[in-house]
C-alpha cells in the first residue's frame, strides 16, 4: 500500500557499504521519476548516474548534510553513499522545472524505498565545483543530488512537540528523529 512505503521512506544520511544500488536499479530509478507527469509535458530533466568510486567521492566533497545536526559534519567514510543521481534541467526546455523536480525526486526516493534501498535528497550543494570536477554541461542547471545506499541507521517520526520545533535529531543510540505536523495542523479548511 502507498501509506506504508511513504511512511517506510524517509531521508537517510548513514549508510551500509553492501548492498549498493547497482547500474540497472539505477536506470530503473530514473525510469519512474521519467514516468512521473511533467509541467506541460516538457521533461526538461536529465540524470547523472555516479557509481564509481572516484566519481562518488567527488560528489559527496560537493555535499552539505543535515543542516539541523550541527555537531555532526556527514557520514564517515564507511556511511557514504555507494550510489548517486544527479538531477538535472535543461532551461531550453523550462525556465521553472521545480514541479518536475519534485516530482521526479519523490518517484527515486520511493521507487528506491520499494527496493530496499534509502536516498536523501541534497539541495546543499557546491555547484560550480560539482560542474568542474564531473564536467557538466553549462548547458544544463544542477537541481537536487539523490544519494542512495542501504539504510546504515533507523530513522522514526514523531510528533512535533508543543514548542512547534521542527528540527530533526538524534538520540543518544543514533536513532535519528523526524518531526511532522498533524494532519489537524495542515487542513485549514474543509467547505
Amino acid at each position: 500500500m502507498l501509506i506504508d512505503l511513504m511512511k517506510k521512506t524517509r531521508s537517510y544520511r548513514r549508510f551500509l557499504p553492501e548492498p549498493a544500488p547497482t547500474a540497472t536499479v539505477l536506470e530503473k530509478l530514473v525510469d519512474l521519476a521519467r514516468l512521473a507527469p511533467s509541467s506541460a509535458n516538457k521533461q526538461p530533466l536529465k540524470y547523472i548516474l555516479v557509481r564509481d568510486k572516484q566519481a562518488l567521492g567527488k560528489v559527496f566533497s560537493c555535499l552539505k548534510w543535515a543542516g539541523y545536526l550541527q555537531d555532526w559534519h556527514g557520514p564517515s567514510d564507511e556511511e557514504q553513499p555507494t550510489a548517486y543521481i544527479i538531477m538535472l534541467s535543461d532551461p531550453d526546455l523550462s525556465k521553472n522545472p521545480g514541479v518536475d523536480v519534485g516530482l521526479a525526486a519523490q518517484s527515486i526516493i520511493l521507487g528506491a524505498q520499494e527496493l530496499g534501498f534509502g536516498a536523501c535528497l541534497l539541495a546543499a550543494i557546491n555547484r560550480p565545483r560539482l560542474r568542474e570536477l564531473l564536467n557538466i554541461s553549462q548547458q544544463l542547471q544542477i537541481e537536487l543530488v539523490v544519494a542512495l545506499g542501504t539504510p546504515g541507521e533507523e530513522v522514526k517520526l514523531t510528533s512535533v512537540p508543543s514548542s512547534g520545533d521542527i528540527r530533526y535529531w538524534r538520540d543518544e543510540q543514533g536513532i535519528h528523529y523526524v518531526p511532522k505536523r498533524s494532519l489537524e495542523d495542515l487542513i485549514e479548511k474543509t467547505l
